[in-house]
């Protein structure tokens, strides 16, 4: 049994974003906005290639490869996942959805954080602007032919970036459900 779990929970330090908390040995970060979820948008463009975002990751110190992807609750109080991903596909890449469906919320950090990320999968895409993000995110777009996404995205990782590891997840669920069975 954790006991640590029964212990108050005592604030370290309360941010904008972040709020770091103690709850007897155990440190952990909390989101302090939209419940601590955010969404990730598995998107194909209408010619078959895979939507992927490039930006520098101050925590890393280090240019990520990355599904686009961003906060429920960003500056928007009545957010909802769909509503959230419909957003930030549009605001990092240009691409807006016809239609999009939550396949699967889950822990992202679980020792770490209370974050949730939804795996959000985009469908029917239209080219609606350029994308790069909002903010001075930076954020550049890659869209690459879907067989050779997992080879493209070893290759960047020999050039030096991260690669955020949900990206083989997303792969997997552009023709998956996360049940196994075939998405329509």
């Amino acid at each position: 049994m954790n006991h640590d779990a029964h212990e108050p929970m005592e604030t370290l330090y309360d941010g904008p974003w972040l709020r770091m908390v103690r709850r007897g040995r155990w440190e952990y970060v909390e989101r302090t906005h939209g419940d601590g979820m955010a969404v990730i948008i598995i998107a194909v463009t209408p010619d078959d290639k895979v939507v992927f975002v490039e930006q520098h990751r101050i925590p890393l110190g280090a240019r990520t490869i990355e599904m686009p992807a961003g906060l429920v609750g960003d500056d928007h109080a009545s957010d909802t996942l769909e509503a959230a991903a419909q957003r930030e596909l549009i605001e990092e890449t240009g691409w807006s959805a016809a239609r999009v469906e939550v396949l699967l919320i889950g822990p992202t950090s679980a020792g770490m954080s209370n974050e949730r990320i939804a795996f959000v999968r985009a469908r029917d895409l239209t080219r609606v602007g350029q994308g790069g993000g909002v903010d001075n995110e930076d954020i550049t777009v890659h869209e690459v032919a879907r067989e050779q996404a997992p080879a493209w995205l070893m290759q960047k990782q020999r050039e030096g970036f991260e690669l955020d590891l949900k990206l083989w997840a997303g792969l997997w669920m552009i023709e998956h459900n996360p049940d196994g069975s075939k998405a329509d």
